[in-house]
């Protein structure tokens, strides 16, 4: 008879847990990847449901990829939306699969903010300019779908960020109607939110910049709304403080005051839990992030939530975690891109030894659904 763990130190991951009213089964998360399947028009398809309804035997609790709230705001093309009937349509279809399956799942709401293009066929379709805290242009960026492969513009500064925010309400709602356990703020990767927290991208002098309580101000409201929609234990969000990626990045003194400050706010509200990413050197392209220990230095501030962390963790150390308590569970990314059975090789002892196809990672962009397949669902399970 097979024993339940392949050794006693990964056994404190699959010991369930209480997320509020929600038991997960394990601890072994699926953090939000963008993978661009949603061919032809941002709507999930059954090449989606398939992808995610792998994943759902084995995780804990899924996050989405990145769900864009709104047409405006987008950088990838086939990213999958929640603004339209047929989107909700499409995306009620994954969580009742999920669901089937024993697993949970969150949506991650998505705005990119100044790291959107305005020749991007979607942006363009808006008729609206990209929108950003500040008129303020990142650096770098390569968008291989538009002709010459240009990179990031100055964007347009908001003149009344509550306009945003009430995108991520309406969000909130539609994925309350598509069935999802809950939502996720996307607060990293240099995003929207991201934008608003960090001094280098929000160069405003109104009540939404300048002061650390200020430029937390967004975020912070974001949260209140959707603890509106969905209750407070149904709610999370994901941060990133090292910055990095999407040219984010203060230096280490306003970066610990400014998530010590979020961080601890975020914990007030009683949100279900707070996602840190760690610094990891690879979302670190242009050298902008500020390299520190993320969960030494700011997991004990959250008293409220359940602490997560993310960012390139083993299983053994990742286990280790849990059993001192340092945190109460804990999200895998990249793994679930090349393994949809992440959690049951880790529980089992099988190596996580499938290699990412990087030449199909976000699919082909004007291929057809059966082709986004590739490097997508084909990836096979271990034998047990």
């Amino acid at each position: 008879m097979q024993s339940t763990t392949s050794s006693p130190a990964i056994a404190p991951l699959f010991e369930p847990i209480q997320l509020g009213s929600l038991t997960l089964r394990n601890r072994v998360f699926m953090a939000a990847l963008t993978r661009n399947r949603s061919v032809p028009t941002n709507v999930p398809n059954d090449v989606n449901l398939e992808y995610y309804q792998q994943r759902a035997k084995s995780a804990g609790l899924i996050i989405t990829e990145g769900v864009l709230i709104t047409r405006q705001g987008t950088e990838w093309p086939h990213a999958p939306g929640i603004w339209s009937q047929e989107q909700i349509a499409g995306w009620k279809k994954i969580t009742d699969a999920v669901h089937k399956e024993g697993s949970v799942i969150f949506a991650q709401l998505w705005h990119v903010g100044r790291v959107a293009h305005p020749d991007a066929p979607e942006q363009k379709a808006t008729g609206q300019p990209v929108y950003a805290p500040s008129a303020v242009a990142a650096q770098g960026g390569k968008f291989r779908f538009i002709d010459g492969e240009p990179g990031y513009v100055k964007p347009t500064a908001i003149e009344d960020p509550l306009v945003l925010v009430d995108l991520f309400e309406q969000a909130a709602i539609n994925a309350k109607e598509a069935g999802f356990d809950g939502v996720e703020v996307h607060g990293a990767n240099g995003y929207l939110v991201h934008q608003f927290l960090d001094s280098t991208s929000n160069k405003r002098t109104d009540s939404w910049g300048g002061s650390v309580a200020n430029r937390s101000r967004f975020g912070l409201l974001v949260l209140q709304r959707l603890i509106k929609v969905f209750g407070k234990d149904r709610v999370g969000i994901k941060l990133n403080p090292a910055g990095g990626y999407n040219d984010v990045g203060m230096p280490l003194e306003e970066t610990t005051e400014t998530f010590s400050y979020f961080i601890t706010e975020a914990d007030k509200l009683g949100i279900a839990y707070i996602d840190l990413v760690r610094y990891v050197e690879m979302f670190d392209p242009t050298k902008r992030g500020t390299p520190h220990d993320v969960v030494a230095t700011y997991g004990s501030l959250i008293k409220n939530a359940r602490f997560f962390p993310n960012g390139g963790f083993s299983g053994e150390e990742a286990a280790a975690l849990v059993k001192a308590g340092k945190a109460s569970g804990v999200f895998f990314g990249f793994p679930w891109v090349t393994h949809p059975d992440v959690a049951k090789r880790l529980q089992f002892g099988k190596p996580l030894d499938n290699q990412v196809d990087f030449a199909t990672l976000y699919g082909k962009y004007y291929a057809p659904e059966e082709e986004q397949k590739k490097g997508y669902t084909d990836y096979p399970e271990a034998q047990y």
